[in-house]
C-alpha cells in the first residue's frame, strides 16, 4: 500500500508516522554548522545513525521503512558536514512494491537477500562500512554515505545477517547470525579481523523465531530463543509478521565461540523477550548476560506506541547468570526505570565493563534522560535533557590516551520539540550530568531513529 492508497483510506496516521517518528523527504548537505561549546579536537570520524524513513510516506510498521543514515564529521575542533542519505536498495529503487513481492520466489520458496530495508544499524568493520536490517544481507556504505551495494562476503554468506553483530575487541572478530521463518531458522557466522567469513554453522531451535540481538563473551557466542513467533500468514499481508507465543519456551543458548550445534548449552529462562543486550561476560563457569528486558511483546498487535505506556512490562535493565556447570539459571532485575538501547564502550565487548549507558524516554512535556549504569552495584547517574528534549541511543566514543573506562564522550542526536529541530550531544561520559562539552545544530530535525555507531578516522 502506498502512502497515497493509505491516505485516501483514513484520516489517521499511525503512530510511528506522526511527530518526530515522521519520515522526512529531502536528502541534503549542509557545511555551515552552528556549534555551541567546544568540540574535542581529538574526535576525529564521523557519527552515523541509522533508521526508518519511508521513501512513500508510508510503512505498516516502524520497522519497516527504508534505511536513511544520518551523519555529522568532526574533525579538528569542528563539524565539518552533515549528510543524510538513503541507502539505496532495490526496494528505493521500487518505490510503493511490497517487500514480500521481491524478496521471496513463490515458486522456489526462497528469499532474496539484496533486498533489505538496510534501516536498523551502521557499523564499521574490516574497512568497510556496513548498514544493517536483520532480514537481508549487510549493505556497505562509503565515508560521504553513498551506497556501494550488498556485501555477501564474496559469495560465502547465504544467510540474513543480524542487525547486532558483535566485534571482539581482543581478537577483531566479528560474530553474527541470521534468522529466517524458513528452515534452517538460525544459523552462526564467524568474519575475521580482516572480514573472510570464516565459519557458518547451523544452529538447532524449536521453531520460526525473531532473534533481533545476541550475546558474546571473550569464549562464548550466546543465542536469545525467545517467544516472537514468526507468522507466515501476516506476512504476506505486509505486516510485521511476529505474535507472542505463550507455547514457546523462553531459553538462552551458549555455545563456544568456534564451536558447532552439538556443543550448545541450552538454559530455560523466565518468559520475557530482549531486543537489546548491554553485554556479557565470563565469570568462571557462570556466563553472565545484562540486557534491557520485556516481559512480553506483541501478544494481540505489533503496533508501536500510541497507547497508554505500562512501565511494568519493561525495558527493564536485567542480569542472568548462566551456570554452565550445574546448568542453573539466576535472573534478577537490576532497575525499575524504563530504559532502552543499552551500549558499552566497544573495548568493553564481551568482557568485564564496569559502565553502560542507556536512553531513557521522555514522557508529559519532561526531557529525556541519558543514563550511566555503574555495573558494580546497578547505580545510575543521569543527564537530563531540558523538557521536550528526547535524545537517542547512546554511543561511547573513547578520549585520545584514556586512562579509564569512562575517559571519553557520549554522542548522540536529540530532538528538542519546541522548534523541531535536531542536534548532535557531547557529553563527557566521566561527568555524564554535566552540562554538555559541545552541540552541533541543524535547522530542521533528525527523525526518530534505531542505531548507530562513531566511525573513527
Amino acid at each position: 500500500m502506498t502512502a497515497t492508497d493509505q491516505n485516501e483510506t483514513t484520516d489517521e496516521l499511525p503512530f510511528h508516522l506522526t511527530g518526530n517518528m515522521a519520515p522526512i523527504a529531502e536528502e541534503r548537505t549542509l557545511t555551515d554548522l552552528e556549534v555551541t561549546g567546544a568540540i574535542p579536537p581529538e574526535l576525529s570520524g564521523r557519527y552515523f545513525r541509522n533508521g526508518a524513513n519511508p521513501q512513500t510516506g508510508w510503512s505498516d510498521h516502524w520497522f519497516l521503512g527504508d534505511g536513511m543514515i544520518h551523519g555529522i564529521e568532526l574533525g579538528n575542533g569542528k563539524a565539518n558536514w552533515y549528510r543524510n542519505r538513503y541507502v539505496r536498495t532495490p526496494l528505493i529503487e521500487n518505490p510503493g512494491v511490497e517487500r514480500m513481492d521481491l524478496y521471496m520466489d513463490p515458486e522456489t520458496i526462497t528469499f532474496n537477500y539484496d533486498v533489505s530495508t538496510a534501516n536498523t544499524h551502521v557499523i564499521g568493520h574490516a574497512g568497510k562500512i556496513l548498514a544493517l536490517e536483520e532480514g537481508a544481507f549487510p549493505y556497505e556504505i562509503t565515508p560521504e554515505l553513498e551506497t556501494v551495494g550488498a556485501h555477501d562476503y564474496d559469495g560465502k554468506l547465504t544467510t540474513a545477517m543480524t542487525a547486532h553483530p558483535k566485534v571482539c575487541p581482543e581478537t577483531g572478530e566479528l560474530l553474527f547470525f541470521g534468522y529466517s521463518s524458513l528452515p534452517p531458522y538460525l544459523t552462526y557466522h564467524r568474519a575475521s579481523r580482516s572480514g573472510e567469513l570464516l565459519q557458518s554453522t547451523e544452529i538447532t531451535v524449536n521453531g520460526p523465531t525473531m532473534m533481533h540481538d545476541m550475546v558474546a563473551t571473550r569464549h562464548h557466542s550466546i543465542f536469545l530463543d525467545l517467544p516472537a513467533v514468526f507468522d507466515m500468514e501476516l506476512a504476506m499481508q505486509g505486516g510485521m509478521p511476529i505474535r507472542w507465543s505463550d507455547d514457546y519456551p523462553a531459553r538462552f543458548g551458549v555455545m563456544p565461540r568456534a564451536g558447532t550445534d552439538a556443543d550448545v548449552q541450552w538454559f530455560d529462562v523466565d518468559p520475557c523477550y530482549m531486543f537489546h543486550s548491554l553485554n556479557g561476560h565470563d565469570d568462571g563457569d557462570e556466563v553472565v548476560i545484562t540486557g534491557c528486558r520485556v516481559r512480553e511483546i506483541w501478544r494481540d498487535s505489533a503496533d508501536i506506541g500510541g497507547g497508554d505506556f505500562d512501565p511494568t512490562m519493561g525495558p527493564h535493565m536485567w542480569e542472568w547468570r548462566l551456570d554452565r556447570s550445574t546448568g542453573a539459571v539466576r535472573e534478577r532485575q537490576l532497575d525499575d526505570q524504563p530504559t532502552e538501547f543499552p551500549r558499552v564502550p566497544d573495548t568493553r565487548v564481551g568482557v568485564v565493563s564496569r559502565y553502560g549507558y542507556t536512553m531513557s524516554f521522555a514522557s508529559d512535556g519532561a526531557g529525556g534522560e541519558i543514563l550511566k549504569y555503574d555495573m558494580t552495584d546497578a547505580s545510575k547517574t543521569a543527564h537530563r535533557f531540558p523538557g521536550g528534549h528526547s535524545p537517542g541511543e547512546p554511543v561511547f566514543v573513547p578520549a585520545a590516551g584514556a586512562k579509564s573506562e569512562d575517559d571519553g564522550y557520549v554522542l548522540t542526536y536529540v530532538h528538542d520539540e519546541s522548534s523541531d529541530t535536531s542536534y548532535l550531544v557531547i557529553l563527557d561520559a566521566s561527568d555524564i550530568g554535566a552540562a554538555p562539552a559541545a552541540e552541533v545544530h541543524l535547522p530542521y530535525r533528525i527523525p526518530a531513529g534505531f542505531h548507530g555507531s562513531w566511525i573513527a578516522d
